[in-house]
């Protein structure tokens, strides 16, 4: 339920604003939705309570509870906020649920002004388009004269038409996203400028027709960090916001892929930079391709880079891109490799081997189905005789730098171990891209070689520094390399090629 809202007469410098929050990153591929239960494990809360338990942290919320405290003259109402890791399709009633919280507040009194968090990749069961369906809802409950602004992350598949619907926003400008707290303070410093008197900001986006992979989407260099110094270099007078997207390549939107918004105080400066730097991401189209070893021959070559930690990926089955923690192809591949160096695998959301190892007790021996337990379409399960060795209940928090302070619950897991390999099962999917994951997990990284992730780029984030070497391969997942064989309907093929 909404917590209880006082109605404010409006003072300069003293705004009443509303805050609401839908941070859902959806693989149309996934062939499990994603329900309410998804998110009430990882955030779903409102109220100055759940506004407080992110001060401090790197996220949109510590950036929100930091800006509050620098202007005690403003007052902020919480409305429900909202976030799950990466899924399938989230289901129509949870958006629902969401949405009747959000719009009843926002009918039943007035706000100065409203701040969104949002992903821009929200993919429902009926509506590839959930992010620009809720601004304009929420546009057309309170008017044109209300000043809305957003924070999106770079994954965001955008429509043309929020910007009309917006009255400024910002991106995330880290791949891997270090710089949350970031893209949230600059959308409320536009939203604060608008409550100041000044004019109204004019919005342009710019989208090209293709969808690009990630792999090379990196902010500390390569194609699209070039595009960054751009749009960086452009950011003076009238420019208020440049803000470039590599889009998500698994959400079948309309206007999947990459684009640019910028935000000027002049129509068409903001047009003409938009557009430059949708070009400036088009030219580079050739240099964000990739191709990847199969998961054979990327263990070889992780085992053969120098001493230390190497890292093995898994992108296709990545939680952080919708995928389900769940395929076995991997995992085949380490168990037949019968592993002579200390090895970690990160990790299976396999409730049942969590419960049957705790039923069990440390030390037993169990004979388990592992991966597949979802579904078959990526490969057969894979048996294997295991050793319970570490049970926990899932907690621990981020030790940073992406959602530094934030905490994380895994639900009760378990460290299962098969000769040299210890596996790692939770019972709620959160991705293995923390240090902290694997410290609650017993696992001494200084002492292991090999350390086998589903993730991809946001792992590099507190491991690039770690490995001596990361290597990705190529395997069959909801977020699979091959995009022309996933069953579009809402991209044509030619953007694919």
């Amino acid at each position: 339920m909404i917590p209880p809202t006082r109605q404010l007469p409006y003072h300069p410098g003293m705004p009443h604003i509303a805050v609401a929050r839908l941070w859902f990153e959806g693989n149309s591929f996934t062939p499990v939705p994603t329900p309410r239960s998804a998110f009430e494990s990882r955030e779903w809360g409102s109220g100055p309570g759940h506004l407080a338990r992110y001060a401090g942290t790197a996220t949109e919320l510590g950036a929100l509870h930091a800006f509050l405290a620098d202007r005690p003259g403003w007052h902020a109402t919480v409305l429900p906020c909202l976030a799950a890791q990466p899924g399938g399709p989230m289901t129509d009633d949870t958006i629902a649920a969401w949405r009747s919280d959000v719009e009843a507040a926002l009918k039943a009194q007035r706000f100065d002004g409203i701040y969104l968090s949002l992903h821009g990749a929200c993919v429902t069961e009926s509506d590839p388009e959930a992010d620009a369906t809720t601004i304009a809802r929420i546009r057309a409950i309170v008017g044109r004269d209300t000043p809305i602004t957003a924070s999106f992350d770079f994954h965001a598949n955008m429509a043309p038409e929020i910007a009309q619907w917006l009255d400024g926003a910002s991106a995330y400008r880290t791949y891997p996203h270090i710089d949350m707290d970031a893209a949230a303070t600059r959308a409320l410093h536009q939203l604060e400028r608008r409550l100041s008197g000044a004019p109204r900001a004019h919005g342009h986006i710019a989208k090209r027709p293709m969808v690009l992979h990630s792999f090379h989407m990196r902010h500390e260099a390569g194609p699209m960090a070039e595009v960054w110094a751009e749009a960086a270099a452009a950011e003076r007078a009238p420019i208020l916001d440049a803000s470039i997207f590599g889009g998500f390549a698994w959400g079948d939107s309309p206007h999947a892929g990459p684009s640019a918004m910028v935000w000027a105080e002049d129509a068409a400066a903001a047009r003409d930079l938009a557009e430059r730097l949708a070009d400036a991401i088009a030219s580079r189209r050739a240099r964000f391709a990739v191709t990847l070893p199969d998961p054979a021959a990327a263990l070889a070559q992780a085992l053969a880079a120098p001493p230390g930690l190497v890292a093995l990926l898994d992108p296709a089955d990545n939680p952080l891109s919708g995928g389900i923690a769940d395929t076995p192809a991997m995992l085949r591949t380490l168990i037949d490799a019968q592993l002579d160096v200390p090895s970690v695998f990160a990790f299976l959301h396999d409730p049942a081997s969590v419960a049957a190892a705790r039923e069990a007790g440390i030390g037993a021996t169990l004979t388990r189905h592992l991966g597949a337990t979802v579904t078959e379409m990526f490969g057969r399960p894979v048996i294997a005789e295991v050793v319970v060795e570490r049970l926990t209940d899932g907690h621990f928090v981020n030790e940073g730098p992406m959602e530094r302070g934030a905490p994380v619950d895994l639900g009760p897991s378990c460290v299962l171990r098969v000769g040299n390999l210890r596996i790692i099962c939770t019972t709620l999917k959160e991705s293995a891209v923390d240090p902290g994951f694997f410290a609650l997990h017993g696992i001494d990284l200084a002492t292991t070689r090999l350390l086998a992730n589903k993730g991809k780029n946001h792992f590099r984030a507190a491991f690039k520094d770690r490995c001596v070497a990361i290597v990705e391969c190529d395997a069959p997942g909801p977020a699979a390399l091959d995009l022309a064989a996933l069953p579009w309907r809402h991209v044509p093929r030619e953007w694919l090629s």
